[in-house]
């Protein structure tokens, strides 16, 4: 595990701090936490470094610099991540470098389509957070995700694809045969093609107080933030594959870890699942559910729980919890765009457009198998409907992308 360069001094219940740690956090970027009200010469160092004022957070780099309340866009600059292109128009833009998005871009790269990849948070999507790979076709002794995640990267920089990081997309329109896109900052790009592979995020549980302790004991990652969680007792609320792989790593850090799983049998491989029983350090509870989340100085300290059949309720004390209880769709910023979602805000593609007969922008022809509704808009990896979640099938969906976006873009 990479040794911490950065340090931030901060406050459980300075939201800025929290907003800090998770943009470090979706970048991948190892950093040590120190809490200034249990550290009195934390404290005063801050003091001392603000002139005179408390002020948190306060973030510290390997080179002695500092930054006090940084925006986002702040430490982007700071870290040397690029937020801009070099120019407004590409052959194909790319929304999303997870393995769909760097595979496609890879694939089009290497063949002369001009290619731009625009992605919020980590290269390497989900698959960056994933402690291991071990079904990854071609690692018959697993690969770390932040190496997979880093191989793909090395891999479309060396065929000449242009990455940008920490730039959300907004919105995106389409008009004659461009489409655009817009970013946070306000900038403009177009291009021939779009591919969104913008993958999902981890469903949140939605009860009491799971929103106050977010970064304060609440997490959804397990990569990023089980490290903080050495020689204590955590929770993992999940019964699938991501909880129970994920409650495994915790307890590299955690003397205990309890898997709070609602149903009466976990849904995760069983190879998994038997890792997972025969783990002293893990304890499973069947029927479980958390009422509230509970906590003290403005860190979670306690869950409330409650059994799904008896209806009896107790106290969990617990140091922090890790929730993995499904997927959201990464798809809010196509509102309006024109392309078709399904109830749940994955991306309609291909024939699964047509099942009421034709559609009249593709002038006669049916979409091709990841094309959207709008004709030249194309999705692959887990924002798509029907798509299996999958890294090896996301990169596989990447590869179909890049051959269908080479025919289309030869008709415009």
């Amino acid at each position: 595990m990479t040794e911490p360069t950065i340090t931030v001094y901060g406050a459980y219940w300075c939201p800025d701090c929290r907003r800090s740690k998770q943009f470090l956090g979706e970048h991948q970027i190892p950093y040590s936490w120190i809490d200034i009200e249990q550290d009195a010469e934390a404290e005063q160092f801050v003091i001392q470094t603000n002139d005179g004022k408390r002020i948190i957070p306060t973030i510290v780099f390997e080179d002695g610099s500092h930054l006090t309340e940084p925006s986002n866009a702040d430490l982007a600059e700071k870290l040397g991540l690029k937020t801009t292109a070099s120019r407004h128009h590409y052959d194909l833009i790319v929304v999303g470098g997870g393995p769909a998005g760097l595979t496609t871009a890879l694939y089009t790269a290497r063949e002369g389509i001009d290619t731009l990849v625009i992605e919020r948070a980590a290269l390497g999507g989900q698959a960056a957070a994933t402690e291991k790979l071990d079904n990854m076709p071609g690692f018959p002794e697993s690969i770390q995700g932040i190496d997979f995640s880093n191989r793909l990267r090395q891999q479309a920089e060396k065929f000449g694809v242009e990455l940008l990081q920490a730039q959300d997309v907004t919105s995106i329109h389409s008009h004659d045969n461009y489409h655009c896109i817009t970013t946070a900052d306000g900038s403009e790009y177009s291009g021939q093609a779009l591919l969104i592979a913008t993958g999902s995020r981890y469903r949140r549980l939605n009860v009491p107080g799971e929103s106050d302790y977010l970064g304060a004991g609440v997490h959804f990652c397990a990569t990023c933030d089980g490290p903080f969680y050495k020689g204590k007792q955590v929770a993992v609320i999940g019964g699938g594959n991501s909880a129970t792989e994920e409650s495994l790593l915790l307890t590299k850090f955690a003397d205990k870890v309890t898997i709070l799983v609602r149903g009466e049998e976990f849904k995760a491989s069983k190879i998994i699942q038997e890792s997972v029983l025969s783990n002293s350090k893990i304890e499973v509870r069947w029927n479980t559910e958390v009422a509230e989340f509970k906590g003290k100085d403005s860190k979670l300290n306690q869950l409330q729980l409650v059994n799904n059949q008896t209806g009896d309720e107790e106290p969990l004390p617990i140091d922090g919890t890790f929730i993995f209880i499904g997927l959201v769709p990464n798809s809010a910023f196509l509102a309006n765009s024109g392309v078709q979602l399904d109830e749940w805000g994955f991306i309609v593609t291909g024939h699964d457009l047509v099942h009421d007969g034709p559609l009249a922008q593709f002038g006669g022809r049916e979409p091709s198998a990841l094309e959207t509704s709008v004709p030249g808009i194309f999705a692959a990896g887990d924002v798509r409907a029907e798509s299996t979640k999958q890294v090896a099938s996301a990169a596989g969906e990447g590869a179909t992308a890049a051959l269908l976006i080479r025919e289309y873009l030869k008709t415009v």
